[in-house]
């Protein structure tokens, strides 16, 4: 990654892919150099969205994740898929099982790395204790990917109440937590909430905005990241 020179991330849960018909207008208007997708089916997803390229995809979760990436600024280094601690819902229903998808990347200019992941925790059903486990298990799986090397990570983290317990959490592990400037999941009026994070460390973000609403029960949430200074 350059100096200086933001990184674009979108992401995006697609509600069981009901969206999927949104990403390639998301892409081109809104020149994201990474789009990090949760809830989409891996199968109905295509190889390219105008100058991204599909870096990888879960195969065998129900509610997929999946990351695009500006194919002519970064080289794809690595990909890896995560599980971590079930719910019980996950025991019953077996939604999904691979909870973070992250992706080692290069700038092929500068031969900066950094390290993006997609992530989806457990839903309402579970305890905020379970998710914090969970968002700790991805953070370590980021860091065993590339120790050392700055990483964001974003996605539907299901943690509408008692963040400021978390963002005290994340910072004594070096993450810090920023939400967006406005709620994310519109399903029903009566309860809207801030559900789509990002989670970061070695990296600078002003702030992460929301884009209009689609077809999702979420709405898409944006960000630039650059190098910490």
């Amino acid at each position: 990654m350059r100096r200086g020179i933001p990184l674009r991330i979108v992401s995006y849960n697609l509600r069981k892919h009901a969206a999927g018909h949104e990403l390639a207008d998301i892409a081109a208007a809104h020149d994201v150099d990474a789009l990090c997708l949760q809830e989409c089916d891996s199968e109905a997803l295509p190889e390219r969205l105008h100058h991204l390229k599909l870096a990888d995809a879960t195969k065998t979760n129900r509610l997929g994740l999946a990351i695009y990436v500006r194919e002519d600024r970064y080289d794809v280094v690595e990909t890896r898929v995560f599980a971590v601690q079930k719910s019980v819902h996950d025991r019953v229903l077996a939604p999904a099982h691979e909870r973070l998808l992250a992706a080692h990347l290069r700038d092929r200019e500068t031969g900066q790395d950094v390290l993006i992941g997609s992530f989806h925790a457990a839903p309402l059903t579970a305890s905020n204790s379970l998710r914090r486990k969970q968002i700790a298990a991805a953070h370590a799986g980021m860091r065993s990917l590339a120790e050392d090397v700055p990483a964001v990570m974003v996605g539907d983290f299901n943690y509408p109440w008692f963040i400021r317990g978390l963002e005290r959490r994340l910072i004594t592990t070096g993450y810090a937590l920023m939400r967006t400037t406005e709620p994310t999941y519109l399903r029903y009026k009566f309860f809207t909430g801030y559900f789509d994070f990002v989670t970061s460390t070695g990296m600078e973000i002003d702030r992460v905005d929301v884009l209009p609403a689609g077809a999702s029960d979420h709405r898409a949430i944006s960000l630039d990241t650059k190098l910490a200074a």
